[in-house]
């Protein structure tokens, strides 16, 4: 009996063999073990025929099957099964049949009736199923689909009719003969030989979900992208796109290595916009870990002309920032060392002008002394930029259009820093700084063509934490601060071309230089004072608020207006977040100066639940010379997610100008989705005007059938029907 059904633990896994993926093949190959038998009559006729009849059950290794009669012959290796038969998998695939019968080793076998569900989605009807040298199997007279059919007169939204489809099993490929595609019964497309995945494959050679795109630009087109594998470890996208403006073959290749990844994406573009030939893009991105800790990334871009990325909605950015990157970070000690290219996309800009070439070095390293305790860092860096024009800056009044500068810099520093608790629970904080700078300009005429300095600075830092727990649970803590800081010297004939645009925030209102490179130093004495307050509930909300102000001994002039850091005092800085349960977020940072108004300000609100996301930002920047901003900017962005029902959901977008009171875009979207169709539109209108580019409208319309292949599931939507 023994031996009996160690054979049948192998017929099971050759009936899992006719139409379930390969990973339950790969798990019933080595069935060495015997498998469970349940029937109301089992028993063996001359040592190897085995017979059960009436309710009858069979189990091994995840796999079970019912039917109503199984008779085995071990000696002719004959199977045959009367039905109903049921086989299901531990991964829920199912296959039915009204009658079966296999010989030779269970290689070749006959199912009639055969229904077969794979991977819990794609469903196969057929009039009979074969098995074919224990690999392929053949249906006949199929209908395929993964939408739920409930009730005899209803009919699935869509199916493919094939005459015949093969199945491979190692391959895990389904190809079909004849085949049609109907939509609610009525044949919409006819395809004499078709080739598709079955749903456990992941990666397979082939068409993917097409978009039907239209554009004001471009007209009405087509995207068909191309899938190739290539190895387990690298593809290929090849994405045609085809409109009566329009001849562009778009691509994206992708490797994985053991120790990085690399995408390459681009497009070479024929079309009635440019006269001036081809057009196109290339961007190529990727990241690398080396050996003794050492990471390599890089980020490169480039196009054909500015207006390129905008008119294929590729990006909407106005300059293109290409880097190279190499760095280090331990628990002491961090290198980083840069080369960085940028391309203005800019009408008012010029690429000539503007510093295009950029390279960074910089290494950190921390100490710890036990003779005087706290932390010693050394630092230097090493900057350096270029600009393509070769003529000389000749001031601010002069036409900049032909600015030429370059500048390079090396930069050291050493400081000491620790930290103590003073009696009655004040945290105090000392930290000490030697910086040596050099600087070198060339094509500058308002500025010296060498300096060097050596700048002390000493900043001592007081904070009093007072925290207090509620008798609910609720903890609040609230934390003044005061530091009193200086920095000797005095500003060098060096031009500011790092330091232009200046974030006055939380995170450098204790620092002795807010400006964001070391071309720019604060000097003099500084006093910043701030107050933290923070709030934890017993019922899940949190809040945070925090106000600061700085003085100094003498104003800054290379600070800009909408910094917030001209004069003496600065403005106020106030930040606040606040976050519920609910899903309610919202956060706020602005700057109010002197006068009562803000001269600086964003915020972001949110709200996020399992059927919504919402979301508004706002943003304000005052006219500010010194950034080349003639007039206010200030606008709102809204966007948003909202899902109906279970099947059908919308998204949203608009951003307006509340300086020229004026929509800048809008974006709607509909989605639908079900266990078998999956529907996207969307519709955006960009209203931006300039030299390079025009307002526009898209569209874009997508419609994938899901249950082929396992990127295109639509399992978690399965209905359940109801009679």
């Amino acid at each position: 009996m023994t031996r009996v059904l160690t054979c049948l633990a192998r017929l099971l896994a050759a009936l899992t063999f006719l139409a379930l993926p390969a990973g339950a093949q790969d798990k019933g190959e080595d069935m060495a073990d015997p498998a469970m038998l349940v029937a109301d009559n089992v028993y063996v006729e001359a040592d190897s025929r085995l017979v059960a009849t009436g309710n009858v059950e069979a189990f091994h290794d995840g796999l079970r099957l019912t039917a109503q009669r199984i008779v085995y012959d071990q000696s002719t290796d004959q199977l045959v099964i009367d039905g109903p038969i049921r086989i299901i998998d531990a991964d829920g695939n199912v296959i039915t049949a009204t009658y079966a019968e296999m010989d030779q080793g269970f290689r070749n076998g006959l199912l009639s009736g055969a229904r077969m569900v794979l991977d819990q989605q794609l469903q196969l009807a057929s009039v009979e199923a074969r098995r074919v040298e224990g690999r392929f199997t053949q249906l006949s007279r199929v209908a395929v689909t993964s939408c739920q059919v409930c009730g005899k007169n209803r009919v699935p939204l869509w199916q493919i009719r094939a005459s015949r489809v093969v199945h491979d099993q190692l391959e895990r490929q389904m190809y079909f003969d004849d085949a049609q595609l109907r939509v609610l019964d009525v044949p919409v497309f006819y395809f004499p030989r078709l080739r598709l995945p079955d749903p456990t494959l992941e990666r397979a050679r082939g068409f993917l979900i097409p978009t039907i795109h239209s554009s004001s630009r471009l007209g009405l087109g087509i995207k068909t992208p191309y899938f190739i594998p290539i190895g387990r470890h690298q593809d290929l996208t090849l994405t045609p796109y085809l409109s009566p403006k329009t001849r562009t073959l778009e691509f994206r290749y992708r490797r994985a290595y053991r120790s990085g990844q690399l995408t390459l994406l681009g497009g070479l573009t024929s079309d009635t916009l440019m006269d001036d030939g081809p057009r196109g893009y290339l961007f190529a991105n990727g990241n690398f870990r080396l050996p003794r800790d050492y990471k390599l990334s890089f980020n490169l871009k480039s196009i054909s002309d500015d207006s390129y990325l905008y008119d294929y909605g590729l990006d909407d950015k106005d300059r293109l920032a290409s880097d190279l990157s190499l760095s280090r970070i331990t628990y002491d000690s961090f290198m980083q060392t840069s080369v960085r290219n940028y391309q203005t996309l800019r009408d008012f800009e010029s690429n000539s002008t503007q510093p295009r070439f950029i390279a960074d070095y910089r290494l950190e390293r921390r100490f710890f002394p036990g003779l005087v305790g706290g932390e010693l860092r050394l630092a230097a860096e090493t900057h350096g930029h270029l600009r393509q024009s070769k003529n000389d800056t000749d001031g601010p009044d002069a036409d900049d259009e032909v600015d030429g500068r370059d500048v390079t810099r090396i930069n050291a520093e050493m400081s000491w820093r620790n930290r103590w608790t003073l009696p009655g629970g004040i945290r105090a904080g000392l930290s000490t700084h030697l910086w040596l700078d050099h600087y070198l300009t060339e094509q500058d005429v308002t500025s010296d063509a060498e300096v060097s300095r050596a700048i002390p600075g000493i900043a001592a830092e007081f904070r009093y934490p007072m925290q207090r727990q509620g008798p609910a649970g609720g903890r609040t803590l609230l934390e003044p601060v005061l530091q009193f800081g200086w920095v000797g010297g005095e500003r060098l004939r060096n031009p500011n071309d790092e330091s232009t645009r200046v974030e006055f925030d939380e995170a450098n209102l204790l620092s002795l230089s807010r400006f964001p490179a070391s071309d720019r130093r604060e000097h003099g004495a500084t006093l910043a004072a701030g107050v933290r307050w923070l709030h934890q509930a017993p019922d899940g909300w949190s809040a945070a608020l925090t106000f600061g102000r700085i003085w100094r001994e003498t104003a800054d002039t290379d600070f800009s207006r909408s910094s917030g850091l001209t004069g003496t005092t600065s403005d106020l800085l106030i930040a606040g977040r606040f976050a519920n349960p609910l899903g309610l977020t919202l956060s706020a940072r602005g700057l109010l100066d002197h006068d009562g108004s803000f001269s600086k300000a964003e915020a972001r609100a949110g709200w996020s639940t399992t059927r919504m996301d919402l979301g508004a930002s706002y943003l304000l920047l005052v006219p500010d010379a010194d950034e080349d901003r003639d007039q206010t900017q200030s606008e709102w962005t809204f966007d948003g997610r909202y899902q109906l029902n279970r099947h059908w959901s919308t998204s949203s977008e608009a951003r307006y100008d509340l300086a020229d009171q004026r929509v800048d875009r809008v974006g709607l979207g509909l989605q639908y989705r079900n266990e078998c169709i999956q529907v996207d539109f969307q519709v955006t209108r960009d209203y931006a005007s300039s030299s390079i580019v025009e307002p526009s409208t898209d569209f874009d319309l997508t419609i994938a059938l899901t249950g082929f292949g396992a990127g295109n599931s639509g399992k978690e939507y399965r209905r359940t029907c109801s009679f």
